[in-house]
This record gives structure tokens, sequence and C-alpha cells, in this order.
């Protein structure tokens, strides 16, 4: 009551009274004295023995939100008290503005703030933005910036003698014939010397963990790796031939057609009219392992060329006895593909093992070896006759490489494309070329410029790794993986929605498309066995051929045969011929080897398959497989 009794009602008293806590109403403590035999004690203590009314300093209670009493300036500006923070220096700080230290507000074009970050980051040092006059003018290595003259990346150009001096510190570019190890081929990706990543000493810590590791690696059972295959090099490809004589009684080997028993092969291809093939008249049978690719002879189609997974290369007689005429041997890994030269002189295969080979067809002999240490997919001679020396690669590093065979040198590279590279296609009269690839996408090429000009790629596209150009050269037809085969123009790349074929089940395989000589059947395999063609105007399925059991994953038209089909399973077959191929991974009931061209299995056969049996197509039928 006593506070309540001292609070004054009147404004000007509130504002002019210095006691603002009351305490002028609070009765001082009563001093106790204890006497006992000449001992005085006195048990409270001196409070408040100064007059508070005279006290300047401010005293708040932890209650309190407000401060009626302002502080004097003398008092702000006092230095802090209490012990020094022994883990600081504010010395470093006497220019402080912010709590963690000194900010400067700069303004500066994009342009600037790039260039000197790229200074900074190759060279080692910038400019230093700070307008205080004492500051460093770089920031980073002081001798760097006075030896380029404090100049900036965009700037900088380096002497003829750093030119020279840094040419010299270039590796070698390698020999083609060496894809690994010392020596191996990097050409224009060859490093520089001293450019070896630096090794960095462990920690106690991290060089326990790694001891760790080794021990429980150690302790792991060890895990079986698959050898590194060596592919070889250029002199170990050796070639075998089947025959009895090289030449005949004129003097003329396996290249010449035979002009006897098939005259028409002589004729222009597609002169004739084509028909489906019905019956099988013929089995070949060689690989010991699934056939991967086959190719026929340029323009005649006496010869059949066969890639097998037994990384042999093998050539077939077609219109005589039907034998095996050569085996080529010089891959270590199972062969992708295999490609004619114009005249059919020589062949480009390439393999698994990373290397792509050139072959003298007639003499077996490996001319040349290619690679760069990445698995080609595909490979393709540039079809004009006056560019036969340049092919080119399609590459599991997704790019497209263009050889010189006569160099040997790699004269250019697309490399557009986001996965591995499965077809090349030629068009517009061999000036541009189609690729597709596992990215789902078509990419259209110049030649010899590495700028895509047109770019294919739509949400609902699938993977097309099988593409072939149509006898007329205005369509080439693509094997979609989502069960359809789609065609496309040639001219400006865009895609013919009336001409859509369907109705087969590829099953995931790259089942090649074919075309009749005639350009009037499409035909294409299946994962169940089966040839399907198709009428090509009206797109409707005409005829279902069961060729295999397994898949049939390629298959040829001979150029001159009105009925006349090749089929692989490994082996190959004969109508305006088509030839299959198929696939199966049994053994068991294939040692007759009487199948089809099998892929991807033990044994390998091709099966001819045709409407008429022409007395030629009857000679190379073997006696016992009984009659038709």
């Amino acid at each position: 009551m006593s506070l309540v009794h001292g609070y004054s009602s009147g404004e000007d008293e509130d504002i002019h009274s210095k006691d603002v806590f009351g305490l002028s109403s609070i009765s001082a403590a009563k001093k106790i004295r204890l006497e006992a035999e000449g001992l005085t004690t006195e048990a409270a203590p001196h409070v408040l023995a100064e007059d508070p009314l005279n006290q300047t300093s401010l005293v708040t209670r932890p209650t309190d939100t407000q401060m009626n009493v302002n502080i004097p300036y003398q008092d702000m500006m006092l230095p802090l008290q209490g012990p020094e923070n022994p883990f600081g220096d504010r010395k470093r700080f006497l220019n402080q503005n912010a709590l963690a230290g000194h900010v400067e507000e700069q303004s500066m074009t994009e342009h600037a703030f790039r260039s000197q970050h790229l200074t900074h980051s190759i060279l080692g040092y910038s400019a230093n933005p700070s307008v205080d006059p004492n500051a460093p003018a770089v920031v980073g290595s002081l001798d760097n910036a006075q030896f380029n003259g404090f100049a900036t990346i965009d700037t900088i150009r380096a002497t003829k003698s750093q030119r020279k001096e840094l040419k010299r510190k270039r590796k070698q570019r390698g020999s083609l014939e060496a894809v690994e190890g010392d020596g191996a081929y990097v050409g224009p990706w060859a490093s520089w010397e001293g450019d070896e990543p630096e090794n960095h000493f462990l920690t106690g810590v991290e060089a326990n963990d790694g001891d760790e590791e080794d021990e429980e690696e150690e302790k792991a059972p060890r895990k079986s790796k698959p050898p590194n295959v060596n592919p070889g090099t250029h002199g170990q490809e050796t070639s075998t031939f089947h025959g009895k004589h090289m030449t005949d009684y004129q003097g003329r080997t396996y290249m010449s057609p035979p002009a006897a028993e098939a005259p028409h092969l002589l004729q222009e291809a597609g002169s004739q009219d084509c028909f489906i093939p019905k019956v099988c008249v013929h089995t070949w049978t060689g690989h010991t392992k699934g056939v991967s690719v086959i190719r026929l002879f340029p323009e005649s189609g006496h010869l059949m060329l066969s890639g097998s997974m037994d990384t042999k290369i093998k050539l077939w007689d077609v219109y005589t006895h039907g034998n095996c005429l050569r085996t080529f041997h010089g891959h270590v890994k199972a062969v992708k593909d295999v490609t004619f030269s114009n005249d059919g002189r020589q062949f480009l295969s390439c393999a698994y093992d990373r290397s792509i080979k050139l072959w003298d067809t007639e003499t077996g002999q490996c001319l040349k070896r290619f690679g760069n240490g990445k698995i080609p997919y595909v490979v393709r001679f540039h079809p004009d006759q006056d560019k036969q020396h340049i092919f080119l690669a399609g590459m599991s590093d997704k790019k497209i490489i263009q050889y010189d065979m006569n160099s040997g040198d790699i004269t250019q590279e697309y490399d557009q494309h986001l996965g591995p590279v499965n077809t090349i296609t030629f068009v517009d009269e061999n000036r541009r070329f189609v690729t597709t690839s596992d990215d789902k996408t078509i990419r259209a090429w110049d030649f010899d410029i590495p700028v895509v000009i047109k770019y294919i790629a739509e949400p609902h596209m699938h993977s097309m790794p099988a593409v072939t150009l149509h006898p007329s050269k205005r369509y080439f037809a693509a094997q979609s993986l989502d069960n359809q085969i789609l065609v496309y123009s040639t001219d400006n790349f865009r895609q013919n929605r009336k001409k859509r074929f369907a109705g087969h089940s590829v099953a995931g395989y790259a089942c090649q498309v074919g075309f009749s000589p005639d350009g009037k059947w499409l035909s294409s395999g299946d994962g169940e066995g089966n040839i399907v063609f198709w009428d090509w105007k009206t797109g409707r399925i005409k005829s279902r051929l069961k060729a295999h059991s397994k898949v049939v994953i390629a298959h040829e038209w001979l150029p001159h045969e009105t009925v006349s089909k090749l089929t692989f399973d490994g082996t190959p077959a004969s109508s305006h011929t088509p030839y299959s191929v198929k696939s199966n991974h049994s053994v068991v009931g294939w040692l007759d080897k009487t199948l089809g061209l099998i892929a991807e299995v033990v044994w390998a056969t091709v099966t001819l398959f045709r409407l008429t049996c022409p007395l030629c197509i009857l000679r190379m039928a073997p006696a016992r497989r009984g009659s038709l």
C-alpha cells in the first residue's frame, strides 16, 4: 500500500520524478546487534548504501520489457567489459561492418565476372575489386599475374615459344594397330606430359579405413573376372579355301558370276516381277554358332557372306554347288556386321573385339585393320565409286567415325547421338546419310559435315535397330521395337503415315527389313520364326512363312530371282529370293543342321526358299534332302 500511496497522479510529476521504482518509500532495514561477552555482529548487509536518487547507472529487472531512462552517449560508447575471448582476434576486424567481416558492394557486367572467374580458375589469379587503397591488386598468385602481365583469360595469347613447348609435351597419337596398352591409338585425344592425376596422401583415419577394406576383400571370395581379350595385331588374320581349285578351266575364280549356269545374273536387278516364296529349296551348314549377319555379292548375288558368333566369316556359293568357298579367321569375338564394296572385291567386318578389318574377298588376305578402342556396331562403305576408300562406322560411344583407308586416319566424327549407333543408310544420291541409335532418335547428316540437318524424336518413338532402303531410293523402312515398321521419305525425312506395317512381333530383336528387287513386297522376320510379307502399296499382310522355330533375325532377297529368299538361323536359304536368318538357343535336335540360318545357336544353317524350282536351283540341293 505504501507503493500505491507513493504513486503520483499528475503527468508533470511523473515526468520529472527521478524515483522511478519507488525506492524512497522503502524503509531501511533495522540493524540487529548481538552482544555476547564483548562480541558485536551485524547480520544485515549494507543495502543501497548510496542514495538511489543520485545513481546514474541503469538498473532493470529481468521482467521489464521497456526502459524509461535514456542511456547517455558516453555510456553507449564505452569499450566492452569482461575477459577477452582467447579464440578470437579482433584486430583482424578493425574495418568490420558485418558479422563475418568487411563487406563491400560491387557491380560489374556478366562478361567481366565470367572473365575474372575463369582467369582465377585457370591461371590462379584475379583482379581485386576492393575499394580499399591498401588492398592487394590481385587475389591469388601474384607471380602468375606478373608473368602474364595481369592479362585475363580472354585476352592472353601464348607466345610462339610457349606453343612449341606445349606441342613438344603432347604425347604420341599411337598406332592404329594397337587398341590397348602402350602405343594404343588415342588420336586427337592424346594428353600432355604432366597431366597425370596427383597422388594425395591419406590421413591416418582414411588409411586405416583402406586397410580394413583390403582385409574384407581378401576374406571375401574372389569373383571370376572375364578374361581380357586381346584383339591381336595386324598379320595374325588367316583364311582357309575349301575348294579344290582356285580357278576353273577358263582361269576364272569364284568372283566371276556363273554365266553358263545362271545367265540371267547379267540382267539388271528388279527388271522382272517378284513373288512370295513358299518352298524350302536348299540349306547351307557350316557355322558352329549363330549367324548374326548375311550379305549378298553386289549386283549378281552369286556369292553370300555370313558373319557368325563363332568369330568366323564364311563365303558361300549360291548358284552352283551351294558349298562353302572360304572361311576368314581374324576376329576373337562375335562378328557384328559385314559389308561389301561396290565391286565386291573387298569387304569390311566389325566385331565385339573392338576392331574393324578390311579383307580381300578373292585371296582371303586381311589388308588393313582399324579401331579406336570402342565396339563398332555397323560399318558402311561410301556408295560413290570415287569414295570407295572412305567408310563410316557406328560406335558404342555414340559416335559415327569416318575413316580414310588410304591413310588409316579418322577424318571426321559425328557425335550428336546420345546412345550407341545401330544403322547407317546413305540417301539423296549419297550426299547425305541417316543414322539410328539406342537413344530412340533418327538423325540426318550431310556427308563430311558433323552437323545434324534433321532431328526426328517423338515421345512415342522406340529404338530402330534395322533400316533398309527401298529400291526406288525414295523411302527407307525402319524396324521399330514396338512391333511395327515405319517408313520415312529420303528427301525431307518425314514419316509417311499412310505406310505403316504391323502384325508381327519382333520381341526386342533387331530383325532386318527387306524389299523385293521390284519394290512390290516388304518382308521382315519376327521373334516366332516367321517371315512376314506385306504389300508395299496397301500395307496388308500377304503371307506369313514359317521359316524356323526361333527368331528370324536377318534375310536377303536374291536380286535376279523371281521367288527366292535366304534365311538366317545358323545356315543360309533361296525365292526373287529372300534369305532369312533364325535364332535358336537349343543344341539337341539340330545335329543334322537342316534348319534355316540359325542365329545365336550352336548349329548354324541357311535355308533357301522358292516358289518355283529352276534347274540351276535344283543343282545345289543336297541329294539326301528328299524331293520337294
